[in-house]
């Protein structure tokens, strides 16, 4: 800016002296080396204005550009954040990562533990199906074994796994008389002597 000040400023000095130049021709007597002078003074001044209104031009042209560089600097400043904010910024976005990564961690856990649920509820599932065709298989058998003692008036022991035992019952269930066989004893007999006792 001082440079293009200093040129003005010499400029300006360059057309004082074609003026003073041009006083001094207009004095003086000789008119042919006057008039000569005078058209050369007036071609150097011409010349002068042309470049110096080019100069006051591009000086304009300069200031311009400066204007918006300077204008573009304040606003990439306005745009940018300091290293400080950076910092923090960068801080609070791997704290972030970090409890994303723990939510994760946590989120596969979860899977994993209700993966695990869904197949003890599986199991229950087909457990209380077990059981159902248990209980099942249980009324049969006791409606079997109640038909059969109706009908036989025998009600076998279950309990004494050692022996083959029961009790003879009347039509109310009452038991009126034990019996025991060993395992070792035909089946044969073993029905022959039932059916006598009966």
């Amino acid at each position: 800016m001082a440079e293009d000040t200093g040129k003005r400023a010499e400029v300006d000095n360059i057309l004082s002296f074609a003026q003073d130049l041009i006083g001094v021709l207009r004095a003086s007597n000789d008119s042919d080396a006057n008039a000569q002078a005078g058209d050369g003074a007036r071609m150097l001044l011409s010349a002068c204005r042309s470049d110096s209104d080019d100069l006051e031009r591009q000086m304009r042209e300069y200031q311009e550009n400066i204007r918006c560089c300077k204008e573009k600097i304040d606003k990439a400043k306005a745009e940018t954040i300091s290293d400080d904010e950076l910092n923090a910024l960068q801080n609070k976005m791997e704290e972030k990562l970090q409890e994303e990564k723990q939510l994760r961690q946590e989120l596969r856990e979860l899977r994993d533990e209700l993966d695990n649920l869904d197949r003890q509820r599986a199991s229950i599932e087909e457990r209380k199906d077990v059981l159902k065709k248990k209980k099942k298989d249980l009324q049969k058998a006791e409606r079997m074994l109640s038909m059969c003692v109706s009908v036989t008036n025998i009600m076998p022991n279950f309990e004494d796994q050692d022996k083959i035992s029961g009790y003879i019952v009347d039509r109310s269930g009452k038991k009126l008389e034990k019996f025991e066989f060993e395992k070792t004893t035909p089946p044969v007999e073993i029905c022959d002597k039932l059916w006598k006792k009966i």
